[in-house]
């Protein structure tokens, strides 16, 4: 089966627009980003990366907290933020801070679910708090990183169609 491919654009100079297509209901693609259940299954992480803590309040004013563990060297990323928008099943506003950020401040996340045909649509805006902190994210593997997580969330959508 060939996988989509993940789209990565700028957008004015402080934004990156990422666009990836699922053959899945919005639903489905909702849910996997807000039951933490589900989120631990694709979301980040390397081989040999787990997410130990992965708490999830899905409300205007809700908190996120993520971690993942490297199991070989124990090394952890974590990373936050807030809910600042939630309509189910279609779009999720957050913020984003790293606990050790390796760009400058936090960034505006807009999620938007798209749904036609059964197929989904997944656009995510990211808007950082200047060009120099969007450069930096650019530069640090990033496209890698979400094309494997994504590839998982593939999987993970595929598996959950075929048993419904």
């Amino acid at each position: 089966m060939k996988r989509e491919q993940l789209r990565i654009t700028k957008s004015g100079d402080r934004e990156l627009v990422m666009t990836r297509d699922f053959a899945a209901p919005r639903q489905l693609v909702y849910d996997a980003h807000t039951k933490p259940d589900l989120v631990r299954q694709w979301l980040g992480g390397l081989p040999g990366w787990t997410m130990p803590v992965c708490d999830m309040d899905v409300r205007v004013g809700g908190k996120y907290r993520w971690v993942w563990r490297n199991e070989t060297e124990g090394a952890e990323m974590g990373m936050g933020g807030v809910y600042r928008e939630v309509k189910a099943p279609e779009r999720l506003v957050t913020t984003e801070r790293f606990d050790e950020a390796w760009y400058p401040g936090e960034s505006l996340n807009t999620l938007v679910l798209v749904e036609q045909g059964g197929r989904t649509t997944l656009t995510q805006t990211m808007r950082y708090e200047s060009a120099a902190a969007r450069e930096a994210v650019i530069k640090s593997g990033m496209k890698e990183g979400v094309t494997v997580s994504y590839d998982r969330l593939e999987d993970l959508l595929t598996a959950t169609t075929t048993t419904r």
